[in-house]
């Protein structure tokens, strides 16, 4: 069992949580949050902002959503799964997966004293959210070629370094598309169970991972099993829904009923919820649609791509809705200078905007480009061809 008595920040410990209007009563005359009974300041209305009751506040548990989501990770677990599933208490919902990562950081770690472990190459918010609650970042780099989290070296940065307090996983890797070993993060949750530490496994782009059968690659099945193990997860990509800010963390009972405690009681709105229902029930066959074309789509990107003069591999892994490749210079070689002014030239002359990347670890050279659709993508391989062919005469 882990003691989150020594993991959360005193002040975490002693929280009350805010109780707000609704928490109280939802039916009736409602008076007493001091909303405008009016109505919103809207000249028209359709009938679904009707029935969503804009004046009022929204939901601050949102169950039902919850529920949703369960259902959806419940109904493919992991294989490792040999318990209980996904309940309610086990979710809080933010604004975006920024705000969970925030809120992780606010909960655990005291500022000027505890640290946070990353493993470059890696998603650059965690590194703004550690400045701004002034705590120190340890940097463990991936395993290379192969990106894959150093196990040996993450367990003797904590051991030797009681302050690290939380660990931070990007799975499939931003900007790296390379999922990492289950095997080995479940191997990392059992050494490090003693440790005070959590393991914070974000999981981003996972639909977009190959699915085994009746199993997903997700680990948020998990966490009621490895205490330790918090998923973070967002509706932002495989569902397309970048603009409603929707982030999910997974935790066990012990850890979520803090988060909940600390979270803004109004932070979804009834807008987000909205869209974010019908997103997780009869919009999932449309989700599992847009993730098989986008998959295909990226085994014929990096076929057609890998066949131009100037690009070499993909340096990165299949598991994402991006690739990782490499531009080369007349000799040959990955080379920064070059692959910047390409990206440039695209953005600013041909309408094409990828990103730059290769100044991430072990990264030479590289640009990250996003899956589009099949045009998108054949006017990316036209005009990538056409570019790079003034740079290589």
């Amino acid at each position: 069992m882990v003691d989150f008595t020594k993991i959360i920040r005193p002040n975490i410990l002693s929280l009350e949580p805010y109780r707000c209007a609704r928490d109280d009563y939802k039916e009736g005359i409602l008076l007493d949050a001091n909303e405008n009974t009016h109505g919103p300041a809207l000249t028209e209305l359709s009938l679904d902002e009707k029935n969503l009751e804009l004046h009022r506040y929204p939901d601050p548990h949102q169950p039902e959503l919850k529920q949703n989501i369960i259902d959806f990770r419940n109904a493919k677990p992991n294989v490792h799964l040999t318990g209980e599933g996904l309940k309610i208490s086990n979710l809080c919902l933010g604004v975006g997966s920024d705000e969970s990562i925030d809120m992780l950081l606010r909960c655990v770690c005291q500022p000027g004293k505890d640290k946070l472990l990353v493993c470059p190459p890696t998603y650059g918010m965690y590194s703004v959210c550690a400045t701004m609650n002034d705590v120190e970042l340890v940097n463990v780099p991936l395993t290379y070629p192969d990106f894959q989290a150093d196990n040996d070296g993450i367990v003797k940065a904590v051991e030797a370094d009681s302050n690290i307090k939380l660990i931070y996983l990007t799975s499939p890797g931003n900007p790296t598309a390379k999922l990492l070993d289950v095997d080995k993060i479940i191997d990392l949750l059992k050494r490090l169970s003693n440790n005070n530490v959590l393991v914070i496994v974000d999981e981003a782009y996972i639909d977009f991972t190959e699915i085994k059968g009746e199993h997903s690659q997700s680990m948020s099945t998990l966490v009621n099993q490895y205490e330790n193990l918090v998923v973070l997860q967002t509706l932002s990509k495989s569902f397309g829904l970048a603009g409603i800010r929707l982030g999910i963390t997974f935790a066990c009972d012990g850890l979520s009923r803090y988060l909940n405690s600390m979270k803004y009681p109004y932070n979804i709105s009834s807008l987000t919820s909205a869209v974010a229902l019908r997103a997780t029930s009869s919009g999932l066959e449309s989700m599992q649609s847009a993730v098989t074309s986008i998959n295909n789509q990226r085994v014929k990107l990096i076929e057609e791509l890998s066949k131009i003069e100037g690009i070499g591999k993909n340096i990165g892994g299949l598991d994402s809705n991006f690739i990782l490749m490499e531009i080369l210079d007349k000799d040959n070689k990955p080379s920064n200078e070059v692959a910047f002014k390409l990206y440039q030239q695209l953005a600013i002359d041909e309408k094409v905007v990828v990103r730059f990347r290769g100044k991430e670890l072990n990264c030479t050279g590289a640009l990250r480009i996003a899956i589009g659709t099949k045009e998108e993508n054949e006017v990316l391989i036209e005009r990538f061809r056409a570019v790079l062919k003034g740079y290589r005469s």
